[in-house]
C-alpha cells in the first residue's frame, strides 16, 4: 500500500471518529433529529481526496443514525450514500476553486435535495416536516466548516501533511 493511501485511510478514520463525536450534538426538529456530524467531513475536503472525504461523510451519517437509534431503519443506508455523494462533489468543487458554488451546492444538496427520496418513500408530509430541520443543521455544519476550513487548510499546507 502506498504511503499516501495509508495516510488518507488514517485521516479518514480520524475524521470519521470526529463525526461520531459531532453526532452526539443534536439539532432537534419536528420529525427528525439532525446532528453536527457532517462538519468534520466537510472540513476534510481541505486535506483529503474526494473519495476519502465522501467515505468520512457516509460513515459520519451512520454514526449519527446509530446514536439516534436508527429511527428510519435501513433507509439510513440511502442517506449515507447521499452523504458520500454530496461530500465527494463538495470536495471536487473545493479542489477546483469554486468557493461560492461549493457552499451553495452543499446547503441545497444536503439541506433539501437529500430529503427528496423520502417524499416518495415515506410521504410528502415527512419531507415537508424534515426539510426545515435538515436545512438548519446543514447551515450550522456549513458555517462551522466555513469558519474552520482556512485554519485547517493552513495547518495542513504548512506541515505538508498531505500531498493532495
Amino acid at each position: 500500500m502506498k504511503k499516501n493511501n495509508l495516510r488518507f485511510i488514517t485521516l479518514t478514520a480520524l475524521i470519521s471518529a470526529i463525526c461520531v463525536i459531532g453526532s452526539f450534538i443534536k439539532v432537534p426538529g419536528f420529525i427528525t433529529t439532525a446532528a453536527l456530524d457532517s462538519a468534520p467531513a466537510f472540513l476534510s475536503v481541505a486535506f483529503l481526496p474526494p473519495l476519502f472525504s465522501g467515505i468520512a461523510g457516509g460513515l459520519g451519517h451512520l454514526a449519527s443514525a446509530l446514536t439516534s437509534g436508527f429511527p428510519s431503519g435501513p433507509l439510513h443506508i440511502i442517506i449515507a450514500i447521499e452523504m458520500f455523494i454530496i461530500v465527494f462533489i463538495f470536495n471536487m468543487l473545493h479542489k477546483k476553486g469554486f468557493n461560492i458554488i461549493k457552499w451553495l451546492f452543499l446547503i441545497v444538496a444536503n439541506g433539501i435535495l437529500s430529503a427528496i427520496p423520502f417524499y416518495f418513500i415515506i410521504s410528502p408530509a415527512f419531507f415537508i416536516g424534515a426539510v426545515p430541520n435538515l436545512l438548519v443543521a446543514t447551515v450550522i455544519n456549513a458555517v462551522i466548516s466555513m469558519l474552520a476550513m482556512p485554519i485547517i487548510a493552513k495547518v495542513f499546507n504548512e506541515r505538508k501533511v498531505s500531498n493532495v
